[in-house]
């Protein structure tokens, strides 16, 4: 998805007087950047890209990027803050037309590569752009995390930063003046490092778009490991994905109306209590039902993982309603089958052998729910978790931060980000001001899904119209440059995801904790009959 931005740069001087001093200094040509001395830091090449010479890499699970750069400074460099710390990151700079800002794109699952293809768009619409490998290169597994503590604090936290400091010296010394706007935009694990800037460095970002974020990042890979021998328990428990549907459409037929329409979709999943038990099949196994052991092992996947001593909540479950959507289940929780599973599996399983345990032997079914949750925490909670709430510094530098969500997402937990966004209201009162939380029916992890989907967060796709009420980049800049604080998002669906095809359904996203409401008339799949209310 493309970030559409045309909200004018004539905002950057006004932003230069009001937000803080600007300063002017001697400009660097692109090739004279390579000699460029940085704290802590070097600059490995910097060379000047023609328009449409470079083609960027695709980012794993995404297409490569099927549009011309326009030309650009292309600067690759190396943070080393510690003796054991290798951050490699990369800042692009617009030869011509830079609209006096800088866009920083976060990174997915374990990170290990520079995602370029996430800055493509912020280079097209006149940013200055920049991105690292969180201070590792990928794979195999979690492997490079093993006897590289500093590493591990790379990747928590520091690599971001350390990304930001250093592209924003790079920015001063090429253009001769400080970027008058910064912004961070990520989803995933990408959604976890804006949270991490908002908590750890609130001077980093005037705005942060966070996306599904991947807040308590080693209870996340404990639901994993939960999901995973929910199917394992016995050869009986695994529900192939053949049998998906038989859940959706029971959770769909159970729940749709509750939000005013039935359309097929489910708007707030949260408040369907549907009981797996409904589809069990009354006599022996068939296409249409789930055995006695399928219903166990789908009450696990949906139900709150809780220690099994204590009572405490680890994490939220997963949402019902679009469990047989390709990108759902079938991708994250069940894979193809038994005992492959899927993607949550592999993170999990890497997480805890190689970081946690560091034992290539180690057995997920030796894990204690109890003990070994507090070992984790112990050793990871502090640098991989995203979950202080407490984001006062954030707000009075005039942050702006808005979070969303999939109602569908099967890779983090949706309600992990309800939750943390009430945690912070507990103690700072009412966000509206600085903090938006927008979650989206039936939307997968990050993007994607049957319904309306967010645009904003990179990929290649446009939304349908060029403005703040249908991006929420847009939005956010909107937000800060301009006061205007979104009191709704428009998402967008198109005819079998082509924008060719056209626009099959929009709707509205409403800041939590309002939703979207039918008005009771007209065609459910525009937006313009809705209305958002609490």
């Amino acid at each position: 998805m493309g970030f559409g931005r045309s909200v004018s740069a004539s905002f950057a001087v006004l932003a230069c007087l009001t937000f803080f001093p600007c300063t002017t200094f001697a400009q660097k040509t692109c090739e004279d950047l390579a000699s460029l001395a940085l704290t802590n830091a070097t600059i490995t090449s910097a060379t000047s890209q023609a328009a449409g010479s470079y083609k960027p890499p695709s980012a794993p699970g995404l297409p490569a990027p099927n549009k011309d750069l326009p030309a650009f400074c292309r600067v690759d460099g190396v943070a080393k803050p510690t003796t054991d710390s290798q951050i490699r990151f990369e800042v692009w700079l617009p030869m011509s037309g830079w609209n006096g800002k800088y866009e920083q794109v976060g990174n997915g699952g374990f990170a290990g590569l520079i995602p370029f293809s996430g800055m493509v768009e912020p280079l097209l619409h006149g940013y200055a752009t920049a991105a690292t490998d969180d201070g590792h290169v990928a794979g195999p597994g979690a492997t490079w995390a093993v006897g590289h503590p500093e590493k591990v604090k790379d990747f928590g936290y520091r690599a971001v930063h350390e990304t930001s400091v250093q592209a924003r010296a790079v920015i001063r010394a090429f253009y001769g003046k400080d970027a008058s706007r910064s912004y961070f935009v990520g989803c995933s694990e990408g959604g976890r490092e804006g949270l991490t800037e908002a908590q750890r460095y609130p001077d980093d970002f005037h705005g942060i778009v966070a996306g599904a974020p991947a807040i308590n990042w080693d209870h996340l890979q404990t639901r994993g490991l939960w999901d995973e021998l929910a199917f394992l328990e016995t050869t009986g428990n695994y529900i192939p994905p053949s049998k998906l549907p038989v859940l959706q459409n029971a959770a769909i037929a159970a729940c749709d109306a509750i939000d005013g329409v039935k359309d097929g979709f489910l708007e707030n999943p949260s408040v369907c209590h549907f009981d797996p038990a409904v589809v069990q099949c009354k006599g022996s196994d068939a296409s249409d039902c789930l055995t006695a052991e399928q219903v166990v092992a789908a009450k696990k996947i949906y139900d709150p993982l809780k220690n099994p001593k204590t009572g405490a909540l680890i994490e939220p479950g997963f949402s019902p309603g679009n469990e047989a959507v390709l990108a759902n289940w079938p991708v994250w929780i069940t894979g193809q089958s038994a005992p492959q599973l899927g993607v949550q599996k592999a993170f999990a399983n890497q997480f805890f052998a190689d970081m946690v345990f560091e034992n290539p032997k180690w057995d997920p079914k030796s894990f204690d729910f109890d003990a070994d949750v507090k070992i984790t925490d112990d050793k990871f909670g502090a640098i991989l978790n995203s979950v202080d709430a407490n984001l006062r510094a954030f707000k009075a530098r005039g942050g702006k931060l808005i979070q969303y969500h999939g109602w569908s997402d099967a890779a983090i937990p949706p309600l992990g980000s309800v939750e943390y966004f009430k945690a912070v209201q507990k103690g700072m009162g009412d966000t509206k001001s600085f903090y938006r939380l927008f979650m989206v029916p039936t939307m997968s992890h990050c993007a994607g899904g049957p319904g309306a989907t967010v645009f904003g967060n990179s990929g290649g796709i446009e939304p349908p119209q060029d403005d703040a009420d249908h991006d929420v980049v847009l939005a956010l800049e909107r937000w800060v440059e301009q006061g205007q604080a979104p009191d709704r998002i428009i998402a967008t669906g198109y005819v079998d995801g082509s924008p060719a095809k056209g626009v099959a359904i929009t709707h509205p996203l409403c800041p939590y904790p309002q939703e979207a409401r039918y008005k009771g008339t007209g065609d459910p799949k525009n937006a313009s009959n809705f209305v958002c209310k609490r």
